[in-house]
């Protein structure tokens, strides 16, 4: 058969100390410091065998369950100022008379807070509403509305209406040339005319983009060896021809280039 063993759990070790004292019904301002010394310590054992860890208050209250312990075995008690003698059991009373007071009402306030949470609080429409306005950060709710705050929402839309129409707006144009189309066209010029001045490719040209489309297409063109240039004298302008082989290592050998 398999037995199962249950120990009541408590909140802390005061709790555990106020049940051997009402269980046993022992006088809490003459505990039998030895009897619960042995009780207290025997709980926490238990909770070890069971694999319970033990919290650090309740080692705490077992280790001055036991020094209280050993100063009422001394042969000399210890005395105050007047030469009274001090029970050592005095502290833990004071804290165990404080705690039994606290909890004595605990399960009244629990069930005050109990029979609180039940009832329905009493609303105030206006105020919630202007709650509800407030979070959900509306200016103006319709019961606050006045002539100021007309005015202001009046003024504020008309800055962004003029704000929206003064803001500049980006337009991108789409230029009408492409180098394949530049490539195509010179191409053609070489084929027809077999020396093309680069003066009369550009001077065609409407307007100083489309001269750049064109110079871009003839470095295309010499960087795939469909074309050579040939500079003049002046350097202020370069002539094409089609690419021919021969020609250039001819060139190439007679050192002009």
């Amino acid at each position: 058969m398999n037995f199962e063993i249950q120990l009541p759990l408590f909140k802390g070790p005061f709790d555990l100390l106020l049940f051997f004292i009402e269980r046993d019904e022992l006088d809490i301002h003459d505990i039998p410091i030895s009897k619960i010394t042995d009780d207290f310590l025997d709980y926490i054992h238990q909770l070890e065998k069971l694999n319970i860890e033990v919290a650090s208050e309740f080692i705490l209250v077992a280790a001055t369950l036991m020094r209280i312990k050993a100063k009422m075995l001394l042969p000399r008690p210890v005395m105050d100022e007047t030469g009274k003698e001090i029970d050592p059991r005095e502290e833990l009373v004071a804290h165990l008379l404080e705690y039994k007071k606290y909890k004595s009402v605990v399960s009244e306030l629990a069930s005050l807070e109990e029979l609180s949470m039940q009832r329905e609080k009493r609303g105030n429409i206006a105020k919630e509403l202007k709650t509800l306005a407030e979070i959900s950060n509306v200016e103006a709710e319709l019961q606050d509305i006045d002539l100021y705050k007309l005015l202001k929402v009046y003024e504020k839309v008309m800055n962004r209406f003029v704000t929206e129409k003064n803001k500049p707006v980006h337009q991108v144009i789409q230029y009408p040339y492409t180098i394949e189309e530049k490539k195509e066209y010179i191409l053609r010029k070489v084929n027809l005319i077999q020396k093309v001045s680069f003066i009369d490719i550009v001077k065609e040209s409407k307007e100083k983009i489309e001269v750049i489309y064109t110079f871009l297409a003839i470095l295309e063109l010499l960087q795939w060896q469909k074309i050579m240039i040939f500079i003049g004298e002046g350097y202020n302008n370069f002539w094409i021809e089609k690419f021919d082989e021969a020609q250039v290592l001819l060139v190439q050998n007679s050192g002009e280039i």
